[in-house]
């Protein structure tokens, strides 16, 4: 890893990743693999939430959104950020979609909360269509399963938490 070419690695072996609309990763190992005639490093990560182990550029994972788990405060405001007031949305569902999708690639923790709120309470008001149905559900999974990493607490009772203060609005 001493070519000039390979980056230094972010993140380190056994470190927890969010894989933004992925979920929440841990680096099992970092690796590297012959690719035209250069040796490229490897993430090798595993999401647990799909079962999956994927490999992952060490050059484009940042590119990817691929970030470290928020610390405690930050995970702390996303869930104040549920309960708060929130600014209408958009009725035409496909431009509500496209927001949100563009939100969900940024991926940050509150990005992520922004979409669960917005999206929980359009569906309040009338049904969602199935393609923003299922961006709320990975949101919503995305969100619980970072949280409950950051605050070290079962995915039970961070989902109670998030449900609470959404339905306190």
């Amino acid at each position: 890893m001493n070519n000039e070419a390979n980056p230094k690695p972010a993140f380190k072996k056994d470190q927890q990743v969010v894989y933004p609309s992925q979920g929440v990763g841990i680096i099992k190992a970092i690796e590297e693999k012959a690719f035209k005639n250069q040796k490229i490093p490897y993430y090798v990560i595993y999401l647990e939430v799909s079962d999956m182990t994927i490999m992952v550029p060490v050059d484009k994972a940042e590119g990817l959104g691929i970030r470290a788990i928020v610390p405690r405060e930050e995970a702390q405001r996303a869930l104040e950020l549920i309960g708060e007031n929130y600014e209408p949305i958009p009725s035409d569902w496909k431009l509500r979609y496209q927001m949100n999708l563009d939100l969900l690639k940024k991926g940050s923790v509150t990005d992520i909360a922004t979409i669960v709120r917005s999206l929980y309470h359009r569906s309040k008001v009338k049904e969602l269509p199935i393609l923003e149905r299922k961006l709320y559900d990975s949101a919503l999974k995305l969100l619980e399963d970072e949280v409950s990493f950051s605050l070290q607490k079962p995915k039970e009772e961070v989902e109670g938490l998030i449900f609470a203060r959404l339905e306190a609005n």
